[in-house]
């Protein structure tokens, strides 16, 4: 374990978003950067789900691009054995499993991510223009998930609605997102006034 000391008089660290407050608007799609969350990085054998599941409040999706929703967290299918979970930015859910004998690796990753909201009638052409997946309805219906690309950028994509979606990205390539979006915006935008 690992103890840091701090002044008594010195304030606690406060973590601010890069890119806080950022949003942008254009046409009909709209851009802005989400609150700050917890999120962990969790890999476990099947065997295990129904025990993590349990600790966490929310049942471990077992389908591809599967998610679930229950007591603020959100389980996104990454793999045959791998998990994003995402909830509020105070809960911790490393407490809650850290009991837990099931053969499971949590890791908390809160600070690696920065995530997006991006919504309109033109979201899906938006996400489009750099992601090679097929995001149409029918093909990734809300509640969807996956790892995928933008442009040259891993990401984890998350259809949150029909005209909405969830965009979470390494904090060190969000100016990248955010700039790659802001001109596909501008594109579809574009588009639609033709």
């Amino acid at each position: 374990m690992i103890e840091t000391a701090r002044a008594a008089n010195a304030p606690a660290a406060r973590r601010r978003p890069k890119l806080a407050g950022s949003e942008l608007h254009l046409g009909s799609v709209a851009v802005s950067v989400l609150p700050p969350a917890s999120r962990v990085s969790l890999r476990a054998p099947s065997v295990s789900a129904p025990a993590l599941s349990k600790a966490l409040g929310v049942e471990l999706p077992t389908r591809p691009k599967g998610s679930a929703v229950a007591a603020g967290r959100t389980a996104l299918w990454l793999g045959p054995d791998e998990w994003l979970i995402i909830a509020g930015e105070h809960d911790d859910m490393l407490a809650g499993l850290a009991g837990i004998e099931a053969v499971h690796s949590a890791v908390d990753v809160s600070h690696r991510s920065v995530a997006f909201a991006v919504s309109g009638a033109d979201a899906e052409p938006t996400l489009s223009a750099g992601c090679p997946q097929n995001l149409a309805i029918d093909a990734f219906p809300v509640g969807a998930c996956s790892r995928t690309v933008l442009g040259k950028v891993e990401i984890v994509l998350y259809r949150t609605a029909s005209e909405a979606f969830r965009v979470e990205c390494w904090r060190s390539f969000s100016d990248y997102v955010f700039g790659f979006l802001g001109e596909a915006a501008r594109d579809a935008a574009a588009d639609r006034d033709r």
